[in-house]
């Protein structure tokens, strides 16, 4: 197994609102052998995504393998509503930081 960083297997790594209680992550791969060994190996699946961003399972809303974008698309429930008092991040963008340094097997 090859062990790499997802920042480096992606050629896009993005965040945005999903709504005011929702958050979504994207992830658009480099190329079509490894978008599909990614899909293959589930390396962004529910567990990971409520690791890496100390939520339970349950607050994954969905992942979602995008054959057309060779990308892949996690929802979570957002920690705090968008633009709620102590709210840091109103449109969502600055969530991605996480996902940069995974380190994933493929």
């Amino acid at each position: 197994m090859m062990k790499t960083k997802l920042k480096d297997i992606a050629e896009v790594i993005r965040s945005k609102n999903a709504g005011p209680y929702e958050l979504t992550f994207d992830i658009i791969f480099k190329d079509w052998e490894i978008f599909e060994k990614a899909c293959e190996k589930k390396i962004i699946n529910e567990k990971v995504i409520a690791d890496l961003y100390h939520i339970s399972v349950e607050d994954v809303i969905n992942i979602i393998e995008f054959k057309p974008a060779k990308a892949i698309k996690a929802t979570i429930v957002r920690p705090m509503a968008s633009g709620r008092l102590g709210e840091t991040d109103v449109y969502g963008a600055q969530q991605h930081a996480p996902l940069v340094d995974l380190e994933v097997d493929l």
